[in-house]
């Protein structure tokens, strides 16, 4: 007998798909003994196991009948007729949503540059040996000892209230447990936005430069983009559009890309638009709490005396990527929606996963992982930085900013095309490096390099920054 095993999934399932398709094609007729297990095991050369497996399935679900042992049969399904082709075989056409993601989804940076010695890749979070340690210990605990039940859309009480009191010691956001959503990261927070407060051609004010991720989520659910450019002091309000958006983001404390923090003035700016038109205010915090040159900066939301800034936090910037935990500080006339759409999202946060972090939160594990972190990588940015000045000199200018999880770094001399070809050569020789313009509306003027120094050590670092000097060397501005 041929069989057609796709090769996805356990044997058992393989073979009772390939076992169905010829039934339901009619390769096996109603009535045709199934060969017995052990003969079937052979000629396929899988277990008998496997053979039992998936025969169980198929009678289980009516395709065929018999008992082991006095053999099995294709049953006598009563099936409709296959009707006449249409004119048209063409598959119906996905929503207008659907076609905007698909186009949308391959525009990020992951794996440009995979499986390379040093990529200079950025967003990732530091590596802490001592933290999976600490994390299994928690999980383990949180699965002992916690319901197994749906925690509910908010998410788990103990999780808010720890939340909650963090965000008042650290961010200086003083908030409410009943008004904070725990969400699968920031990605589910602006789908969460998108959702509740925008509809198809509704217009999204953002910073240019921006974090394409946001953008992509919002573009997706069909909003308009209008790009607002930035300075040193962050989003220019001057520019913000005469009739108010429905819906303006910002990350004030840390601006991606570019690592400059909203001064006060344009803060108290900003909040003043938004108070005076009926718009609401996303603020990202992706990375707030890693400052390398004194305490946090205070976050916008904690200057907001209008309820419109809705707050996002994440823990896979602070912790590690492949926990997907985040949350929302919501004002109070948008709590209830917001509940709504995640309700119906997906019900709820993972239980356990929320468990084990309120434990962690509230015995001080993540405060010292978080002072773990900012060592480390303070002692990472500064590796680089001598680095980069000592091999590429006057070539590069960096964009100081004591924060975060990436520098900033301008490429003098270079237009755009040139700086494509550093790239293309730096990969060749194993450096990552990872271009700005992707996160400009409209090409900056000059070409720069968002340079990450989570996954490397800072020996590694010294050693990508050498080499970094030999690439500029190698491909030099000017030239063709």
């Amino acid at each position: 007998m041929f069989l057609d095993m796709d090769g996805i999934g356990p044997q058992y399932a393989q073979l009772t798909r390939a076992l169905k398709g010829a039934i339901l094609d009619g390769r096996m007729a109603a009535g045709t003994r199934l060969p017995a297990t052990r003969e079937l095991a052979q000629q396929l050369e899988v277990s008998r196991t496997t053979v039992l497996a998936a025969y169980e399935q198929l009678r289980a679900e009516g395709f065929i009948n018999g008992r082991v042992g006095s053999g099995s049969f294709v049953s006598h399904l009563q099936l409709a007729p296959s009707p006449q082709p249409a004119v048209s075989t063409t598959a119906p056409p996905a929503s207008r949503y659907a076609e905007r993601a698909r186009k949308l989804r391959n525009r990020g940076i992951g794996g440009m540059h995979a499986g390379l010695r040093y990529d200079l890749l950025y967003g990732d979070p530091v590596t802490n040996p001592a933290l999976n340690a600490a994390w299994g210990r928690e999980l383990a605990r949180a699965a002992a000892y916690s319901s197994l039940k749906v925690t509910g859309s908010w998410g788990l009480l103990a999780l808010r209230q720890q939340i909650c009191d963090y965000l008042a010691r650290r961010r200086g956001v003083h908030a409410l447990p009943e008004n904070l959503l725990i969400v699968t990261g920031t990605q589910q927070a602006y789908a969460l936005c998108a959702r509740v407060l925008l509809d198809e051609g509704d217009v999204v004010a953002l910073e240019d430069p921006h974090y394409f991720g946001s953008c992509h989520v919002l573009a997706a659910h069909g909003a308009r983009l209008h790009p607002v450019r930035t300075d040193d002091d962050g989003l220019v309000c001057a520019e913000l559009p005469d009739a108010p958006p429905k819906l303006i983001s910002v990350t004030p404390s840390h601006q991606f890309p570019t690592g400059r923090v909203m001064s006060l003035p344009r803060r108290l700016e900003l909040l003043r638009y938004a108070a005076d038109r009926p718009c609401w205010i996303v603020e990202d915090d992706y990375d707030g709490e890693l400052r390398y040159d004194g305490h946090p900066l205070a976050a916008l939301r904690s200057l907001d005396e209008s309820d419109r800034v809705i707050y996002v936090g994440t823990f896979s910037k602070t912790l590690f990527g492949a926990l997907r935990m985040g949350y929302m500080v919501l004002p109070a006339a948008l709590r209830d929606d917001f509940n709504a759409a995640k309700y119906l999202s997906d019900m709820s946060s993972p239980g356990i996963e929320q468990a084990a972090l309120a434990h962690f939160m509230e015995c001080g594990g993540f405060e010292r992982h978080l002072r773990h972190a900012r060592r480390e990588l303070k002692a990472r940015r500064e590796a680089l930085i001598a680095s980069l000045q000592h091999h590429a000199g006057e070539r590069v200018q960096v964009v100081h900013s004591p924060a975060g999880m990436h520098v900033t770094a301008w490429l003098n001399g270079y237009d755009h095309a040139r700086a494509e070809a550093l790239v293309a050569y730096a990969h060749d020789r194993g450096l990552g490096l990872h271009p700005i313009a992707p996160h400009y509306f409209t090409p900056p003027a000059r070409p720069g390099l968002l340079l990450g120094y989570c996954n490397l050590s800072a020996a590694e670092l010294r050693e990508a920054m050498r080499l970094f000097g030999e690439c500029l060397d190698a491909v030099p501005a000017g030239t063709g």
